[in-house]
């Protein structure tokens, strides 16, 4: 690696490499169970959110609209998720884990906690934490 690489002056840049390293990571887990990261933090968040509608959704993944329903098709589609009428509102649809999604979560859960030991043990669980703290800060612009 040379020392441009290293000093890069880019913070995106950074980040983006970083982002990368660590989505391998826990691609590697998960792939597993059958899932991408992203469709595990997908059902995580669901599950810890049971009826979330889709803005909610999309803000808390911090993911626009469209890449959201692109996101969610796979997980529909195998069943694994469910979208249904709000119950105050009909006009406003809603997600929820199917059985067969909750099962799944909890099989992906594991090779996910996996991931999270590995990456804890390789730059310590406290720095982790913090570093967790600081890029949830950043995603979502609080001080």
């Amino acid at each position: 690696m040379t020392d441009t690489l290293i000093t890069h002056p880019c913070n995106c840049f950074a980040l983006r490499q970083a982002a990368r390293t660590v989505t391998a990571l826990y691609d590697r887990h998960l792939e597993k169970a059958g899932l991408t990261t992203s469709q595990h933090s997908l059902l995580a968040v669901i599950e810890n959110n049971p009826g979330i509608a889709t803005q909610e959704l999309s803000e808390l993944m911090v993911m626009d609209r469209t890449t959201l329903v692109r996101a969610l098709k796979p997980l529909s589609r195998d069943g694994y998720i469910q979208q249904l009428p709000d119950a105050a509102n009909s006009r406003k649809l809603v997600f929820t884990l199917t059985e067969t999604g909750r099962q799944k979560y909890a099989q992906a859960h594991q090779y996910w906690q996996q991931a999270q030991a590995e990456f804890d043990a390789g730059i310590g669980k406290s720095r982790a934490m913090e570093m967790r703290k600081e890029l949830i800060a950043l995603a979502h612009k609080q001080p």
